[in-house]
């Protein structure tokens, strides 16, 4: 790393992707990581950052682009910090992602096992169905600039609904109107934080207004602003969060107009929506996730099946109408309450909801005996505790199907299911972020024959 010196300019070629969509250059042996970057090129690059294992560098001139570089559609791109992949066609973005989990799985996983596809999304703009705006202390509503908390103004977002953007811009649009403070989070004072909006396959929409107080000014014309911007919404909802810290919803909710849910159809059911439920942002690569999570556990009618972290129940519902029974096990009171709803709602009677700590139901399954066929997991990005995995192969199943939103844990969690006699046997990328470097993964591990 001695060799490589601070804002001095070197020349090489790009030959893949960090997991964060950096551009790989190695020079004299040192990783330099170049943002914007295209595999293949051959770029002029300063050296920005100099560390113990790496640099960092941005880029002066590309001498020799690849076929694969587009012109970003988004005026934002590269201060915004939501998309990390404008700057490439989406065939290679997908080629990115799929290389990504199969170098985590090899290299954390320690297994040789390919990633057999990885499934893109058929329309990559405007897919997302919940938005979360923060509002920046000047008013500014937009997106977050990358590792830092100044807000961008952003009037359309490629990746968010249509709606949701309309409704954020009403919601400021009120402000302005009425003088109403945005929140500062070095001083604590200010009310309105976020502006979150939900979208349903109909176009319905819900709209939160995170808030650091009870109340409101004006609250009869909030919910006029956001109908006249939206006339499809269904409800507009006042949370309260009066803590310091990034947390986005508080524990508080009030409706302040309409209802404080939303209905949606996913995988042929139909589903309650809170504003605090788990439910993916992307319904029809949802669908395409659920199919394959469905393939992979190959049920027949007879199975017992444990769901861990199911949120509102999607995944549990879905295997609960090719299985004999469905137990679904979720942390989030509200969600598991929805997820009950839901079954109930769509007929299903074979399905079973536990409030509570993946571990400690996982734990408390196994004291008792429960043996199920199937364990699928679908965890937040930190992945699976420990005792969880240890809780899991201790219940014996056939078959695991994990649905991970990040490779990295997933890699480390299959190498420990392998010493507990699990063989990961397929795995398939889902990319339900187009633009974005999130990829989810679909693995399935079978208990190993003595």
């Amino acid at each position: 790393m001695e060799k490589l010196i601070e804002n001095h300019i070197y020349t090489g070629t790009v030959e893949g992707y960090s997991s964060e969509g950096l551009g790989i250059v190695r020079l004299d042996g040192a990783v330099v990581f170049v943002p914007r970057t295209v595999r293949g090129e051959e770029i002029d690059l300063r050296i920005t950052k100099v560390m113990k294992t790496c640099a960092a560098g941005e880029i002066v001139k590309i001498k020799k682009p690849s076929p694969e570089r587009m012109k970003p559609e988004c005026p934002y791109f590269g201060r915004c910090g939501g998309c990390d992949f404008q700057h490439m066609s989406y065939t290679e973005e997908l080629r990115a992602k799929r290389q990504r989990v199969q170098d985590t799985l090899t290299r954390l996983g320690g297994t040789d096992l390919q990633v057999e596809e990885i499934l893109g999304a058929k329309d990559p703009a405007h897919y997302r169905n919940k938005s979360q705006y923060p509002v920046g202390a000047g008013g500014a509503i937009g997106f977050f600039q990358a590792r830092s908390h100044q807000v961008v103004p952003i009037d359309r977002c490629l990746i968010q609904s249509e709606v949701s953007d309309k409704t954020a811009k009403a919601v400021g649009d009120w402000m302005k109107k009425y003088k109403i403070s945005a929140y500062d989070e070095r001083t604590g004072k200010g009310l309105i934080r976020h502006i979150y909006v939900r979208v349903n396959k109909k176009g319905e929409s819900l709209c939160c207004v995170i808030a650091n107080g009870k109340q409101l000014p004006r609250e009869p014309e909030l919910a006029a602003f956001v109908q006249a911007a939206a006339p499809r919404t269904v409800g507009v909802v006042l949370n309260t969060n009066t803590k310091k810290g990034n947390v986005i919803l508080g524990d508080k909710y009030r409706t302040i107009w309409g209802q404080d849910f939303l209905m949606d159809t996913l995988c042929g059911l139909q589903f309650k929506l809170s504003v605090p439920s788990f439910y993916q942002v992307n319904r029809n690569q949802a669908e395409v996730l659920y199919g394959k999570a469905l393939e992979f556990a190959g049920l027949t009618g007879e199975e017992t099946v444990l769901d861990l972290y199911c949120g509102t129940g999607t995944i549990t519902l879905c295997l609960a109408k090719q299985a004999k029974r469905a137990i679904g096990a979720e942390i989030v009171p509200p969600a598991i309450e929805d997820a009950r709803e839901n079954a109930a709602r769509n007929g299903i009677e074979n399905a079973e909801f536990f409030c509570g700590d993946a571990a400690d139901i996982a734990a408390k399954l196994e004291a008792e005996g429960l043996r199920p066929d199937v364990i699928t997991v679908d965890p937040p990005r930190k992945g699976l505790a420990p005792e969880v995995i240890a809780s899991v192969a201790g219940m014996g199943p056939k078959r695991v199907v994990y649905v991970s939103c990040d490779p990295a844990t997933l890699g480390r969690d299959v190498k420990i299911f392998r010493d507990l006699g699990y063989q990961p046997v397929r795995a398939c990328a889902v990319d339900m972020f187009p633009g974005t470097r999130h990829v989810e993964t679909v693995a399935l591990m079978e208990r190993m024959q003595l």
